[in-house]
């Protein structure tokens, strides 16, 4: 219940601020009301298109998450056990960290067709977090736990499952909780560089160009919120499936 209030209370003054800031600026076309930009959020929620939008823009920030993570995550592994191959791999990946997003999303049009440019952009943008967060989980593991496991006769499966698991959890968990949002953020990016029909990156580059305010308000406002439901999906299910092998 401290929890919701807090959430509450915090809501209640950040769109009063947001409210404030409607009044004081006066022009709905630079700040929008919050009142007019829920509606058109509803008015949205009720056309086909909309849903359409969603669920392309959704299945391409999942896709380039799921690779991201898995690929960060196998990498992780790798440079952890060798320190030849972290040595191999640590300068591309230091590149990717350091190189702005929209230089990806350029170099992803030259190679890829439009409908992929927002899977890999994710991808990328994801990748970095994953394997730093992961490997850093792997080298934390204490060998003193795997060796008295190894004494009481636990299987590499059952010492995987019960010691190295459990050691790497909280930081793949922080690294997925960073992750989806940096995910959101290039995938929509990569969208709206490069318009794809039906996606929540084309329908933001079309309200820009039309000048219509509130739709990008709305449109920015379904990607947060969508952000936040797959978040807390993602570590829903990562902490029921790290219960399931206890």
């Amino acid at each position: 219940m401290k929890k919701w209030l807090s959430a509450a209370v915090s809501a209640v003054f950040w769109l009063s601020v947001w409210q404030g800031v409607y009044m004081a600026v006066g022009q709905n076309i630079l700040v929008p009301s919050p009142l007019s930009v829920f509606e058109r959020l509803v008015q949205f929620c009720g056309e086909t298109e909309f849903w359409l939008s969603v669920a392309t823009s959704l299945f391409r920030v999942l896709s380039g998450l799921i690779f991201g993570t898995v690929l960060g995550a196998g990498i992780a592994v790798l440079t952890a056990r060798s320190s030849l191959l972290k040595a191999l791999f640590s300068p591309i990946l230091h590149i990717i960290k350091a190189t702005p997003v929209a230089s990806f999303i350029i170099l992803a049009i030259l190679w890829l067709s439009v409908e992929n440019v927002p899977v890999f952009t994710a991808m990328l943008i994801v990748l970095p977090a994953v394997w730093a967060n992961v490997e850093k989980g792997i080298l934390s593991v204490d060998p003193d736990l795997l060796q008295m496991g190894k004494a009481f006769g636990l299987s590499k499966k059952e010492s995987f499952f019960r010691i190295t698991v459990p050691s790497v959890k909280p930081y793949f968990i922080a690294a997925l909780n960073s992750a989806v949002g940096m995910a959101w953020k290039a995938g929509i990016a990569a969208e709206v560089i490069c318009p794809y029909k039906n996606s929540i990156g084309s329908a933001l580059h079309d309200s820009k160009i039309t000048f219509e305010t509130v739709d990008t308000f709305a449109w920015t406002a379904a990607v947060v919120v969508l952000s936040v439901m797959l978040e807390k999906l993602l570590l829903w299910v990562t902490s029921k499936g790290g219960s399931a092998h206890a």
